[in-house]
C-alpha cells in the first residue's frame, strides 16, 4: 500500500524526477514544510546570503549545466527579492524554476496584514513569468510540476514560478508514478527547410549570426558554414562558439566593421537569437542595417514577428533546422567565407578604442592562463568591452548580465552557481567595485559551497561607466562616487586569499596560484593603481 506523503516531500520527488540536482535558496517559516523531504534526497542545497543571490545562482547554474536552475524562497519578500534574477533570466531566456510560499489559501486577497503578505502575489508574478500557478489544490501537484518543467524545456527559455500556500505544503497526498516532463519542440516543415537551402546555395556572400539558442547546434553550423562559406557571427550569448575556426566573428553586431559584412551579405541566416538592441544597437544609434535574404529561425513564434522583416522564418529550434536545411545541401560547394571573417575581425578590433583594446587584453590573458576556466561578468567596463569583442575558447565560457536587463551584482552568486554546476572548472568572476557591493557578502556563500571561484574585481573608483556617460552628455556627474571597502580585508573576513595587483603582469601568476586553491579567492585590479592596465 502506497502511505501518503506532504506536498513538500513529494514535491522534492518531483523534482528529483525532473533530474534537479541543486537549488538554491534561504529557508523561512513559510518554506519550512517544503523543506521537510530535502535532507533525506539527493539534491544539494546551496544556501545564498540573499534571494535576488539565489536567482543569479540559479541563472548561473542554468547557463552552465544546459539544464533548469531551481530557487526556493519564501513568499512576500523572498520572492520579491528574486524577481531582478527572474528579470534577467526573461531577457537572456536562460530557464530557471521559482517555487515559493504563499501565505494560506482563505488569507489571498483578504488583506489581512499577515506576515510576508502582498496585495497578489501571483497577479504580480505571472507578469513577468512565462508560467505562473498557485497549488491550490494539494492533488494537483504532479501536474503543475509537469507543466512547469515542460514550459522550461520545450520552448523558449525563461522563469516559471510554483507558488504554494503554507496550509498545502504539509497537505497529505498519495504520491504517483514519477516520471519527467516530455520537451515538444517545434520543428519546420521540409518544404520550408528546402527554401532555406535553396537561399543558402543561390548566396555568393552568406554569413550567419548566431544567438544562445543556438548553442546546441554548434556541430550543425559548423558544418552548414564550411558548406556554404558563411562567416560566423556570434552574440555575447553565443560567444565561443567555434572557437578556433577561421571562419569566427567573435565580434558585436554593433560594430561598424560587424554591420558592413552583413550590408555586404547576400543572404543572413540567424538563428536563435531575438536580434534585440543590447546586441544589435548597442549605442542606441540606429545603424544596424537592413538585411537581404534574412533566414530566421526561432523556437517563438511571437519572437519571429518582432524585429527586422524576414524574407524567410523557420519556427524551430535551431539544430533541427540547421540540420534539414543540411539535408537538401549535399555536395554544395563551399565559397571563401574565411577571408572575409577574418577581414571582420581585425576591423572590429581596430574600431575600438586603446582602453578597450587593452581590456580585451586581460580577458585573453584570463583565458591563456586559465584555458579550462569560465569567466563570469558583471555590467562593468572589462565587461562592455569583451561584449563587444571576446574570442572565448568554448561556448558557455564567457557570459554576464550586461546584456538584456543589465542588472548589477549579478557576477558574484551567478559565479557560485555556475561552479557548483561544474565544480572541475575554475570561474573567474569579472566585476566592478561598484557593482560587488550589491552582492559582496556572496564570497561566504563561495565559501560555504567550496566554489572555486576566482573574484576578479575591476576597481575604478565608482560607477565610471555610468560618470564617462554623464560628462559626454554635459551633465555634472552625481551620485557616481560610492565609498568601497577594502575588498582585501573583505575576503579576508571570510578567509579567502586576496591579492591586490601592482601591474598586469603579475595576472597571469596570480591567477595560477587561485586556481591551486580549494574554495573561492580574490584579486584585485584597480584602474589607475595597478599598472599596465592601458595601452
Amino acid at each position: 500500500m502506497t502511505m501518503e506523503r506532504t506536498v513538500g516531500e513529494v514535491l522534492v520527488d518531483l523534482l528529483e524526477a525532473n533530474g534537479v540536482e541543486v537549488v538554491f535558496g534561504i529557508p523561512g517559516v513559510h518554506t519550512v514544510e517544503l523543506y521537510r523531504g530535502l535532507a533525506a534526497s539527493k539534491i544539494r542545497h546551496v544556501t545564498p546570503r540573499h534571494e535576488q543571490g539565489a536567482g543569479f545562482m540559479a541563472d548561473g547554474y542554468a547557463r552552465v549545466s544546459g539544464k533548469p536552475g531551481v530557487a526556493l524562497v519564501i513568499t512576500g519578500p523572498g520572492l520579491t527579492n528574486t524577481i531582478t534574477a527572474m528579470a534577467q533570466a526573461r531577457q537572456d531566456s536562460i530557464p530557471m524554476l521559482v517555487i515559493s510560499g504563499v501565505n494560506r489559501r482563505d488569507s489571498l486577497g483578504h488583506g489581512r496584514g499577515l506576515l510576508h503578505e502582498l496585495p497578489d502575489q501571483h497577479g504580480m508574478m505571472k507578469t513577468l513569468a512565462l508560467y505562473s500557478h498557485t497549488l491550490l489544490n494539494p492533488e494537483d501537484l504532479p501536474f503543475v510540476v509537469d507543466r512547469a518543467f515542460s514550459v522550461l524545456v520545450s520552448g523558449r527559455p525563461g522563469p516559471v514560478h510554483i507558488e504554494i500556500p503554507t496550509d498545502v505544503m504539509s497537505a497529505k497526498i498519495t504520491p504517483q508514478a514519477l516520471r519527467p516532463a516530455t520537451a515538444t519542440r517545434p520543428r519546420s516543415d521540409s518544404e520550408t527547410l528546402q527554401r532555406a537551402a535553396i537561399l543558402c546555395a543561390d548566396a555568393s556572400r552568406p554569413v550567419i549570426i548566431c544567438g544562445g539558442g543556438a548553442l546546441t547546434a554548434e556541430a550543425e553550423v559548423a558544418e552548414l558554414a564550411e558548406k556554404i562559406g558563411a562567416p560566423v557571427v556570434t552574440t555575447v550569448n553565443a560567444r565561443g562558439m567555434f572557437s578556433g575556426s577561421p571562419l569566427r566573428v567573435p565580434a558585436s553586431p554593433s560594430l561598424k566593421a560587424v554591420r558592413s559584412l552583413l550590408k555586404e551579405a547576400d543572404l543572413v541566416l540567424a538563428l536563435g537569437t531575438e536580434m534585440g538592441q543590447t546586441d544589435y544597437d548597442m549605442y542606441a544609434d540606429g545603424g544596424f542595417p537592413a538585411l537581404r535574404n534574412l533566414i530566421r529561425t526561432d523556437i517563438d513564434a511571437a519572437q519571429l514577428a518582432r524585429g527586422p522583416h524576414a524574407a524567410l522564418s523557420i519556427l524551430s529550434g535551431a539544430k533541427a533546422a540547421t540540420a534539414g536545411i543540411l539535408a537538401f545541401l549535399p555536395g554544395h560547394a563551399a565559397k571563401d567565407g574565411a577571408g572575409r571573417a577574418e577581414t571582420a575581425r581585425r576591423a572590429a578590433l581596430k574600431e575600438l578604442t586603446p582602453k578597450m583594446r587593452a581590456e580585451i587584453g586581460i580577458i585573453d590573458t584570463i583565458y591563456k592562463s586559465l584555458p579550462d576556466c569560465t569567466v563570469v561578468g558583471d555590467s562593468t567596463q572589462a565587461v562592455y568591452a569583451g561584449n563587444l569583442y571576446c574570442d572565448a575558447p568554448r561556448q558557455r565560457s564567457w557570459f554576464n548580465s550586461a546584456t538584456g536587463y543589465g542588472s548589477l551584482g549579478y557576477a558574484p552568486p551567478a559565479a557560485v552557481g555556475a561552479a557548483v554546476a561544474d565544480p572541475s572548472r575554475p570561474v573567474v568572476c569579472l566585476v566592478g567595485d561598484g557593482g560587488f557591493q550589491f552582492s559582496l557578502a556572496e564570497i561566504g556563500s563561495a565559501v560555504d559551497a567550496q566554489a572555486q571561484v576566482i573574484f576578479l574585481v575591476w576597481n575604478n573608483d565608482g560607477y565610471q561607466e555610468i560618470e564617462s556617460y554623464m560628462v559626454d552628455a554635459g551633465v555634472t556627474p552625481e551620485g557616481v562616487k560610492p565609498s568601497a571597502p577594502d575588498f582585501l580585508m573583505a575576503a579576508k573576513a571570510y578567509g579567502v586569499e586576496g591579492r591586490r595587483l601592482a601591474s598586469v603582469a603579475d595576472l597571469s601568476q596570480a591567477l595560477a596560484e587561485a586556481a591551486k586553491r580549494k574554495g573561492p579567492s580574490l584579486i584585485e585590479i584597480h584602474e589607475r593603481r595597478t599598472s599596465g592596465i592601458t595601452a
